[in-house]
């Protein structure tokens, strides 16, 4: 797999240099913003070990984004799947050294996403593998890409599990979008076709579709995806425990889709609230809504810390295009 470097990732010195906030007190100025109000974080950080698998994870959805990965973390490419309406791309690998099945989601750099973008009306959860007695509600975007995965996405699955039945799962996802400017009554939002939200739904089906196999989630920088229905049911279906959803310091994606619009996060959130990266500046937040997490700090958009999740550089390059436009247009 091709990885780039942090070195390579020229965006300036405010990313490549940053300071380690232990060496200050909580209230001296420093570059880097510390949102707790203390030096660490209040429960102690995150084990090193749920730390290592949030970098393993976000490697995983980098790859995603990578024009040749034959090999995803030295590991078998099983296939690679797109959609050329809805521009939805990912892979699925195997893993045969941790017994364990990669489903990894990409964000499109397509235009076509664009008519995706503009689907903020909730709608009735139903899709391939998708539980069916139930009255989730989720972006309608979000749920037509997904769908238009879906079906290869399982068949590919219960192929591999006839061969390796006692595999596990892993589904992971980041996010790149097409700017989009959608009006909603006197308010303007920038909406984006995040792969994270897709990676959710994803998991969802894939759990009530083999709910023999043990399943965890990964997301990064995941918008809010549906209503406080769906929340509630992918904590229950796939278990808040199994469910890691990073949050890089001040992102803005994840709070990019306001609640007033009925749309909830689910648990459970594992916010970098500051720099550098390192277990202990890592929280797991409570709840899907953490008044002490990321929800907590206003949206800014696309912006620096989208693009680096857990030491690794997602979609430098688009992102970069991305910053561009926004600041010269």
């Amino acid at each position: 797999m091709f990885v780039v470097h942090a070195a390579h990732f020229h965006c300036n010195d405010w990313y490549r240099n940053p300071p380690d906030d232990t060496s200050h007190s909580p209230g001296s100025f420093w570059k880097w913003p510390h949102f707790p109000g203390t030096v660490h974080d209040p429960d102690g950080g995150i084990p090193e070990e749920v730390y290592n698998e949030l970098v393993r994870y976000a490697k995983y959805a980098s790859g995603a984004y990578q024009v040749l990965c034959p090999r995803p973390m030295g590991n078998t490419l099983v296939t690679q799947f797109t959609d050329v309406i809805t521009a939805t791309q990912g892979f699925i690998a195997r893993d045969d050294t941790r017994n364990e099945l990669v489903v990894s989601f990409r964000g499109s750099r397509e235009i076509a996403s664009a008519i995706i973008d503009t689907s903020l009306v909730l709608s009735t959860l139903r899709g391939p593998g998708l539980p069916k007695n139930t009255d989730a509600h989720v972006h309608t975007g979000f749920l037509y890409a997904f769908r238009s995965v879906g079906e290869r996405v399982l068949n590919v699955l219960c192929e591999q599990f006839e061969k390796f039945p006692e595999y596990d799962v892993a589904v992971s996802g980041h996010s790149l979008g097409v700017r989009r400017i959608v009006p909603f009554r006197d308010t303007t939002y920038v909406i984006v076709l995040e792969q994270g939200a897709i990676a959710c739904i994803a998991a969802l089906s894939i759990r009530n579709s083999f709910p023999d196999a043990t399943l965890r989630l990964f997301t990064f920088g995941q918008p809010r995806t549906g209503d406080h229905s769906f929340a509630e049911l992918v904590e229950t279906v796939i278990g808040m425990n199994n469910v890691f959803r990073g949050v890089h310091s001040f992102d803005g994606v994840p709070t990019m889709i306001p609640t007033r619009l009925g749309y909830r996060h689910h648990a459970t959130e594992y916010w970098q609230f500051t720099e550098p990266p390192a277990p202990r500046h890592v929280r797991r937040c409570v709840g899907g809504e953490d008044p002490e997490g990321s929800a907590s700090i206003p949206s800014t958009g696309i912006n620096l810390p989208h693009m680096v999740y857990f030491e690794q550089p997602i979609a430098v390059r688009s992102h970069r295009l991305y910053l561009t436009s926004v600041v010269s247009g």
